[in-house]
């Protein structure tokens, strides 16, 4: 399998050249042996005093944004590998990536980093396709979408934790050309999520207005309750379509796999996260349109159902009914610039499926908690001279549960007696 995946990688070699079309596929080396009219670049985090110095990396302080790069075009992007070392907790999540083409307002590539390099939930794992490859136990990203520009390309990430990003090293290697094509189109990547997904209308994957072609999709879901989250089925309303001429006929399905979903990768499709389907699972699964890229003229519209199995409290079994799993997905195109509007990207903590499970309640409650295997500390609310405390709930597995008692008087406007966030402590 990782051979094949070596020589199908090598076969999209040529990419990265305007002339990759004439050459010919029958040889994954065909074309090296010519020479090249570009010039080779690379933007990195090497330090400035390269003679001397060791300081090869870049730090990005709570709410702040880096300038990994700036570049005048034409150009293409090749290759771009990051690794991070971050102290707050699904950090992937919370580091947001932007690209932007030609000097546009509103970039291209908009997308948390972990789920841009192909994983969600803000979980550092391994995988290998052909477009994107994640070692190191899931701190070696690299990407190898090609990604050109006309006029200049700039690249930024902005740390949206509480913790400042102590490293972020990185390449960017690409070609700077004399020209491209006139067909020449642009790399898009969007970040969707809903928490939860909406009940009544399907998941959208993507809404794209304009001309180009659709090659991937990530799609992450975090189980809300027990039960098979993929009966639902796929769909492509290309330009406009009342009905789509794409259909599928389940999840496992569009991300080509069978009878459900397990952890494995891929040169087009994988699932590299895949914890089971009980209630706080967590998956992450990707398929590339690499051989089968769907084109649109004028529009495209994705949408996937969230439709599974689902047991209720009575007993009483359904084996395809909607569900309300926490969803959020990556969609990958290229199209002529300019493109759509997009919607307005969740702030980093919303993109974590939970917090910390913070309850204000009174100090006896907290003593008598119930609780899985675990810590409970009930500690001092601070900036409060109310006498209230809240309880910290660490488990020992990972997830877990608590049960306490407290009161709540609503009749009391604006005294706030119970208000909690939650956070997995799971990594």
């Amino acid at each position: 399998m990782k051979k094949a995946l070596l020589i199908a990688a090598l076969g999209l070699i040529g990419l990265g050249d305007p002339a990759f079309a004439q050459s010919s596929l029958g040889n994954p080396l065909s074309g090296l042996e010519r020479l090249k009219d570009f010039s080779t670049r690379r933007d990195s985090s090497s330090d400035p005093n390269w003679h001397n110095g060791n300081s090869d990396r870049r730090g990005i302080e709570p709410g702040q944004t880096l300038t990994v790069t700036e570049m005048e075009g034409p150009g293409i992007i090749t290759h771009i590998w990051f690794t991070i070392a971050h102290k707050a907790p699904f950090y992937s999540r919370l580091l947001t990536l932007r690209i932007y083409w030609d000097g546009e307002e509103h970039p291209s590539v908009e997308c948390p980093v972990g789920d841009f390099f192909g994983i969600g939930h803000g979980v550092d794992k391994s995988f290998m396709s052909i477009p994107i490859r994640v070692s190191s136990e899931g701190r070696g990203r690299n990407c190898y979408w090609p990604m050109p520009f006309r006029k200049s390309a700039r690249i930024t990430v902005t740390n949206e934790s509480d913790e400042p990003c102590r490293s972020l090293y990185y390449y960017i290697d690409w070609q700077k050309h004399a020209s491209l094509p006139a067909d020449t189109a642009y790399f898009h990547a969007m970040y969707r999520q809903e928490y939860p997904a909406v009940m009544g209308r399907n998941y959208v994957f993507a809404d794209i207005a304009g001309r180009g072609h659709y090659v991937g999709t990530i799609q992450n879901v975090y189980h809300m309750s027990a039960g098979w989250y993929g009966e639902g089925d796929d769909f492509f309303f290309i330009d406009g379509e009342a009905e789509p001429s794409l259909r599928g006929t389940g999840t496992e399905d569009y991300f080509c796999d069978g009878w459900g979903l397990r952890e494995q990768d891929g040169p087009f499709y994988g699932a590299p996260l895949w914890e089971g389907m009980k209630a706080g699972d967590r998956g992450t699964a990707y398929r590339f349109h690499l051989t089968d890229p769907v084109v649109f003229t004028n529009s495209l519209r994705v949408e996937i159902e969230h439709k599974g199995s689902q047991t209720f409290p009575d007993g009483e079994r359904n084996g395809c009914i909607e569900r309300d799993d926490l969803m959020s997905s990556v969609a990958f195109w290229y199209q002529a610039e300019p493109h759509k509007a997009w919607p307005a990207l969740p702030p980093g903590p919303q993109r974590l499926p939970f917090t910390e499970h913070n309850l204000l309640v009174g100090g006896k409650s907290i003593e008598n908690a119930k609780h899985a295997d675990g810590t409970v500390a009930a500690q001092e609310l601070r900036g409060k001279a109310t006498g209230n405390k809240f309880l910290v709930f660490k488990p020992a597995e990972g997830k877990g549960w608590v049960e306490l008692r407290f009161t709540s008087d609503t009749e009391q406007a604006g005294n706030t007696v119970c208000c909690w966030t939650a956070k997995s402590w799971r990594r």
